[in-house]
Formats: C-alpha cells, structure tokens, sequence
C-alpha cells in the first residue's frame, strides 16, 4: 500500500532541478538550514522565483555504493515531485546524513516528507537592496550649473 498519490511521469521536469554548482553555492548562502537525525534540507523561498527545484546530495560517507547512494536521491526525487505544488517557489537541497543508508524506505520518505512540511511555512527572502524597486522611477533632470 503506497499513501503518495500517483503522479504523472513527467511532473519532475529538468528546469525543476539544480544542477550547476553555484545553484546550490547559492542555496547554501542564502537559504533555511532545517534538519531531521539523517536529513539536512536547505530551503532558499523566493519570491521572485517561478518553481521549486530541487539538488540532491549523497556522498560517499553516506553509503560507498553507488546502489545505495542512488536509492536515497531516487526516494528524495519521488517524495519531491509528489509534494513540489504545495511548496513555496524558491530552491531546495537536501543533503544525506551518515546513517541515512540504514533507514529502510519508508522511515527515509517519513523524515523527508517532516522536512519539507516545515518547508512550506518558510517566509521568502526579501530581494536584495535596502529599498523595493517603484516602477514608477524616473532620472533625475540634469542642471544646468
């Protein structure tokens, strides 16, 4: 018995997903670190953005095989595609914890699925500048002097 709802194939589309290095330098700078005993998930909400995407992360001290490793990003990308409408707009990484291999798949959805609820209550940043930009700015005239 699966509680997820089924999905469509092609709900986790690539412009949903990280993939370049500095996309995820800029999650970690800018975004929420929420955590769970196997689980870290960086939540940069942006109000400016149009989709969440998502950038998994498994290192090898997670699990040193690749069979592992693999069965948590495809457990994080399920779990991800299913709940990506109810999230804010914005970016998320989520990164394995050592010991996150011993959970079996139900336990891994479960500490996901906590995450990303505490997830959609995150605020989004505002843009940067001290001010909003009007739309309505116009040039200064110059003077004559």
């Amino acid at each position: 018995m699966n509680p997820l709802p089924p999905v469509p194939p092609a709900s986790f589309p690539p412009s949903a997903r990280l993939r370049v290095s500095a996309e995820f330098q800029a999650v970690f700078k800018g975004g929420r670190r929420l955590s769970s005993p196997q689980l870290r998930l960086f939540a940069h909400v942006r109000a400016e953005a149009s989709v969440p995407r998502l950038g998994v992360a498994v290192s090898k001290k997670v699990d040193k095989r690749a069979v592992g490793r693999n069965r948590i990003k495809r457990i994080a990308r399920d779990v991800f595609r299913r709940q990506r409408h109810e999230l804010p707009p914005g970016d998320y990484v989520l990164i394995a914890q050592p010991g996150a291999a011993a959970l079996d798949n139900a336990a891994l959805r479960e500490q996901w699925l906590q995450l990303l609820g505490r997830a959609r209550s995150l605020k989004p940043t505002p843009p940067a500048g001290t001010m909003p930009a009007s739309t309505d700015a116009r040039e200064r005239p110059a003077t004559d002097s």
